[in-house]
Formats: structure tokens, sequence, C-alpha cells
């Protein structure tokens, strides 16, 4: 899960989301704070007005508050909002009902006319207030000074209750923004996708180049991959061509080697022709095994199909003429439309070596069969005789090992047939009957 792009992107933007909403969560609720102080300074400037209309000097100099305010709170005692004015010269007090019997602690004056928000001047029960006050001086001279302060828990309790409201909408917001990432991680790497399904059809060998059509940000991948894939498919070709022109030269000079071990033979020089026939039937091996792993195309294509009851007669008929092969009977059981998806080459290398092996084990008959399914198509040669010891069915399939002692084999019959089928994705089986030896091949179908 750490090492996949989509996850990282994907835990990528959700870290990025909550810690955006969560900044973004604490800046709206110093905002709205922000904006409810504002709002509660701007009705106490209206009450603070208000105040000073009604406030006056009488005849003998004493400061009075001609009516209550008309907000009731600053009739209930405590209620969180409150007036309180000051005489600069008496240093007497007029404070509302609200207030009972405390006072505000006033902040230092300030000149005449200006108005002022207190942040933390305490209120009557110690708690914090926000207050507007103003200065005024008559044209008499006579100066006092008015306040209007309300309850800062006011406040708080707004911004709790903005909070509540908010922090549900925040929390939906991630959900939906972290679903929309998703789907847009999700359709960003889907040529990705596309792209490993169209490697995986190569490897299958359902196809030779990727084919497919990527974004402008993916297409120069695609498109250096087919550059690989067609160098590799040249260097594979070379590669071929050079093991059969080996094989080829070998073949030769191999031919003349038979020829000089047969005069030997004719001079009466055995045990020397017995070691150079030795010798050459070892390098005879590796020629035939290389001719046979040459003909197999340089990447099997997945659309190679034949038609496997004409191709089986067909070895059928060549091993019948061989000497063993007169011997015994064969029994051909393929439908006519059964179709294998393997060259017709490749199938009569398979077949030929199998059917040879068989009819070489056989005591009296060998019989071929084939069947399918949705997926693979199977075909078995069966013969009559005495079968492989499971310990020794590793080693059939070994190149070069000959499990029986009667000659005119290479060793490389089986092997050849397991590179040949592994070449195409299938599997190669072998178990005894009773009697004989079953050799089973499955072969995937294309796509």
């Amino acid at each position: 899960m750490g090492n996949s792009i989509r996850f990282r992107l994907w835990l990528a933007a959700t870290i990025s989301i909550l810690v955006a909403l969560a900044i973004a969560g604490i800046g709206l609720r110093y905002l709205f704070e922000l904006n409810v102080e504002r709002r509660i300074v701007r009705e106490l400037t209206v009450d603070l007005n208000e105040l000073i209309g009604a406030t006056s000097f009488a005849a003998d100099g004493r400061l009075s508050v001609a009516a209550e305010l008309t907000d009731p709170r600053f009739a209930n005692p405590l209620s969180g909002r409150y007036w309180q004015v000051e005489d600069l010269v008496r240093h007497r007090i007029v404070r509302s009902r609200s207030l009972w019997d405390a006072s505000l602690a006033l902040p230092a004056q300030t000149e005449s006319g200006e108005v002022r928000e207190i942040e933390e001047l305490p209120g009557p029960g110690g708690e914090l207030t926000i207050a507007v006050q103003r200065t005024i001086t008559d044209a008499d001279g006579r100066s006092f000074r008015a306040i209007v302060a309300e309850d800062h828990r006011s406040v708080e309790v707004s911004v709790r209750e903005y909070v509540q409201d908010l922090a549900p909408a925040l929390v939906v917001l991630a959900a939906a923004l972290i679903a929309a990432f998703f789907v847009q991680i999700t359709v960003g790497l889907a040529p990705l996708e596309n792209l490993r399904v169209a490697v995986r059809n190569v490897i299958a060998q359902k196809t030779a180049r990727l084919d497919v059509v990527a974004p402008r940000e993916v297409q120069p991948l695609a498109n250096e991959i087919n550059r690989l894939l067609d160098a590799q498919e040249k260097a594979l070709a070379r590669a071929r061509a050079r093991a059969t022109d080996l094989a080829h030269g070998l073949k030769t000079p191999l031919q003349v080697l038979s020829a000089d071990i047969r005069a030997l033979r004719s001079k009466g020089e055995t045990e020397l022709a017995d070691e150079i026939e030795k010798s050459a039937g070892a390098i005879r091996r590796h020629v035939e095994r290389e001719l046979a792993r040459a003909r197999l195309a340089p990447g099997v294509s997945g659309k190679a199909s034949c038609r496997g009851r004409e191709t089986a007669a067909g070895v059928i008929a060549v091993v019948k003429r061989t000497p063993g092969g007169k011997q015994l009977s064969f029994e051909l059981d393929i439908a006519e439309d059964f179709t294998a998806p393997v060259d017709e080459g490749d199938l009569s290398e398979i077949l030929g070596n199998l059917v040879e092996n068989a009819a070489r084990f056989a005591r009296s008959s060998v019989r071929v069969s084939a069947s399918a399914t949705a997926s693979e198509v199977t075909i078995a040669v069966a013969d009559d005789g005495a079968g492989i010891p499971p310990a020794d069915r590793e080693a059939a399939l070994s190149r070069g090992v000959q499990l029986d002692s009667k000659g005119g084999s290479s060793g490389l019959g089986l092997a050849i047939v397991a590179d040949i089928v592994e070449a195409y994705g299938g599997r190669l089986a072998m178990a005894n009957a009773d009697p004989g030896l079953v050799v089973t091949v499955a072969l995937p179908r294309h796509g």
C-alpha cells in the first residue's frame, strides 16, 4: 500500500484538505468573533449616544440622568448590559440598575469625543466586558464621562453556537472534497491502468506492441516501451538467426564426420569410431535442440491457430512409415473442427516428438486425443508401454537424457516439447496409465 501512487496521492490530498479546513475553521471562527464584537460595539455606541443625550448637570451642579435607556437589560440586575456616568469634577458616579451596587473600573481619561473599545474591562462580577466610552464637556466647562458595556460571554455564546453549526458543515465539506480528489486521482491514473493492461497483453503474447492511446504525459512512455519492444524483437531475431546459421553450419561437418565413422568401422577401428560417434552424438543433440528452438518465432504471436486433426493425422502418417510404427495401431480421437491456439509448425513439432516417443515405448497402440474448454485446449498422447517411474519423470524433460537403451534418439524430444509449450504459456504433464504413459499438453486460449 505504501508504494502505491494512488494511495500516496490520496493520502497527501486528505492531509492537505484536513489541514486547510482546520485553518479555515479557525479563521472563520476568528472572523465571526470579530464581527460579533463589532456589532456589539455599534449597538453600544447607539446606547452611549442615548445615554449622553439623557445626561445633564442640574442647577446645583449635580450630575443626573433624565430617564432610563430603552434597552430593558439596563434595568435588570447583573443582566450583562451596563452603563455608568462619572462627574469628572466632583467624581460622583451615576450607574444603571443592572450594576446593582458595583461599578465599572473606568480606563484612563481620553480626549473629548473619542470612542474607545475596551477589550478587558472588568465587569461587576470580575468578568470581561466590551465597553465604549466618551468624555463630554459642556459650555460651562463641566465634564463627565459616559460608558456603556456588555458582558463578553454573549460573544462567547454566539461563537460557540456558530462553531457548533460550522463543524458539521466542515466535516461534510471535507468528505466531499476527499471523495472528489479520489475520483480525480482515479480518473487521472486511468491511463496508467490502460498502460498496465497493454503491457500485460504484451507479456501474455496477445499483442506484439503496446496498443494504447495515452495522454500527452504518458504517451512518450508508451512510445519508448514500444521502441524497446521493437529493439528486443530485432535482437531476438538476430540471435535466433545466428543460432540457426550455426546449427546449419555444423550439420554438414557432422554428416562428413558420420561418413568418417563408418569408414573407421569398415577398417576395424571400432573403439575409435565409438569414441568419435559419442562426441558427434552430443554435438548433434545440441544442434537439433537449437534448430528446434530457432523454429519458435521470437515472441510467439497470440493470433496463431491451426486445425488440430489435420496436423495430428499428418504426424501419425509419418510415424507409421518408421520401422517401429509399422507394428503399431494408431487411434486419432480429435474432432474435425478442433482448433489449437498454436502455430501449425509448432504443433507438428510437439506431436512429432510425443508420438515418436510413444511409438518407441508402446507395445501395440498409440492414441492421440484432444479436448477443449472455454479457457484452454488439451492434447494428450498415450501409449500402452511400461510407463515412466515417478522418480524419472523430471529427468525425462532434461536435455539429452535417454531413459531407454534402444538408441537412435537424441534424448531431446520432451525437452523441445517443454520449450515450445512454455513459449505459448502452457503446461506439460506426464502420468502413468494402466497400462502405459499419458503425456498431456495444455495450451491457453487467446484473450
